[in-house]
């Protein structure tokens, strides 16, 4: 088993794991980590031991527990972040691109500065690239992302009612497809089934498996339901009732509890 730190960069984004490096760390804990792009200013969610198995192994190191001199860069770093969205966004104007940048970041040591942009099309921004890096004189990088992306960054209400999913506890954006909608019997109206992203509805993926589940033991619509004189063609199921609508003579629909009568 190995100890390591669970932590993310930005509030309810996905988690990394890093080496504890010897630290005596506890949840709560901003630190500075090695990253790929750099040395990052995160958070630690909580400390863990995982199996070699369960990890993507070598780990990167948390390099040590954050300072009050590593607060004030990282505050500085937003702050200066934001200056060079402003900037961006009128050079993005300048040289007429279809593109909306959304958010800017600098890494912790300032060696990278990241652009995340919406864009209905491939992008050529080189020059915009070129013009940002003779005014930051640091590596530039512009990452196209999708409406997914960026409602998870805004946030908002769902349809439910509540805070989004992906802004609240979804880390990852997993496929979902117009087939779980069918699968969950609801009616493909866009306004019912899409989030404010206007994609699928993520919550139609983490429900699809229930369905799958409860329908195994249930007819399938267009089976014919028996129950004494009772005789009719399923033409609905509620499958947490386990009850169905058929159709009888004359068209007449009367609902039927599935655990009575049989099924052909």
């Amino acid at each position: 088993m190995i100890t390591v730190a669970v932590v993310h960069f930005k509030k309810n984004t996905k988690k990394y794991y890093f080496n504890v490096n010897n630290l005596d760390l506890k949840s709560g804990q901003d630190v500075i980590v090695e990253t790929e792009k750099g040395l990052q200013y995160g958070q630690v969610i909580s400390i863990k031991k995982l199996s070699e198995k369960d990890l993507g192994l070598p780990l990167k190191n948390v390099v040590r527990i954050a300072t009050e001199k590593d607060k004030k860069q990282y505050e500085k770093n937003l702050n200066d972040a934001n200056k060079a969205l402003e900037i961006a966004r009128k050079k993005v104007a300048e040289l007429k691109l279809n593109m909306r940048i959304i958010d800017a970041r600098f890494t912790f040591d300032r060696g990278q500065l990241l652009f995340n942009f919406l864009a209905d099309e491939r992008i050529d921004f080189r020059e915009l690239a070129k013009k940002l890096a003779q005014i930051y004189h640091t590596r530039i990088e512009l990452r196209q992302i999708g409406v997914r992306d960026k409602a998870k960054d805004i946030g908002g209400l769902g349809p439910c009612g509540r805070f989004l999913c992906c802004s609240t506890f979804l880390t990852d954006f997993n496929s979902v497809s117009i087939n779980m909608a069918k699968n969950q019997m609801l009616a493909l109206n866009p306004s019912k089934i899409n989030g404010v992203c206007g994609r699928l509805l993520c919550c139609l993926k983490y429900e699809d498996e229930t369905y799958n589940q409860l329908k195994k033991s249930l007819p399938k619509v267009g089976s014919i339901y028996k129950n004494g004189d009772t005789v009719g063609k399923i033409v609905s199921l509620n499958v947490f009732k386990k009850t169905a609508i058929i159709e009888v003579k004359n068209h007449v629909q009367v609902e039927v509890d599935l655990n009575n009568g049989s099924t052909e």
